[in-house]
């Protein structure tokens, strides 16, 4: 049986998701979305999930909720959830000169790549799934070819995510499709041990 640990990048995924205009997908099941991607004789070993908690900016109190019941529910189904941070970034508009604070995601690319390379040095799959379009994961991708050349890397792009650099250096790639994340929703209700019922979100930003 081929073990198989899939790896997905949290903001690509979304970002993906949000440019096709699909937030009724957003309530996502990773491992039921992983699983579309598997072949007969192959076994979901891990999934693990990488993005960053939403900042409080003093406004944006539901968009940490929605963000939070999600992650309860991925954890409810397995999913191992590792985080980055936002970093405090001054920017400037280059026509007016005006300056704001934004916020920068840090260390979910990072930290994909450790999980990764680690798991590979552990032994812990014989096929991985990358799901991301982000081309600075090219570099592992390409250290773990080459120490461990019996083992297997697909890639597995969002929605309008690509990216050349990594369809090249992986053994392979495949589509997140419409079809794929209609069939990998998690329930609307979901029961946590201690008798809380975590629902999908009325509604998305």
């Amino acid at each position: 049986m081929t073990r198989v640990v899939a790896y997905v990048d949290g903001f690509n995924l979304y970002f993906g998701l949000k440019s096709k205009s699909w937030k009724k997908y957003y309530w996502l099941d990773l491992n039921k979305l992983a699983a579309t991607f598997l072949k007969p004789g192959q076994m979901l070993q891990d999934v693990y999930y990488f993005t960053s908690r939403i900042r409080d900016n003093g406004h944006n109190a539901a968009d940490q909720k929605r963000q939070s019941d999600y992650l309860e529910a991925l954890a409810l189904h397995g999913v191992k959830c590792q985080f980055g941070h936002y970093l405090k970034k001054e920017r400037t508009c280059r026509s007016c000169h005006s300056s704001w604070v934004g916020y920068e995601e840090k260390m979910t690319d990072v930290n994909l790549a450790i999980q990764f390379m680690a798991d590979a040095f552990d032994d812990a799959f014989d096929l991985a799934l990358i799901i991301s379009g982000d081309s600075d994961l090219t570099t592992p991708i390409r250290r773990v070819r080459e120490r461990f050349p019996n083992k297997r890397v697909i890639v597995v792009f969002p929605p309008k995510r690509h990216s050349k650099e990594l369809e090249l250096h992986a053994h392979g790639r495949l589509d997140v499709n419409e079809r794929k994340l209609r069939a990998s929703q998690l329930p609307d209700q979901l029961l946590k041990p201690d008798g809380f019922v975590l629902k999908r979100p009325a509604t998305w930003t």
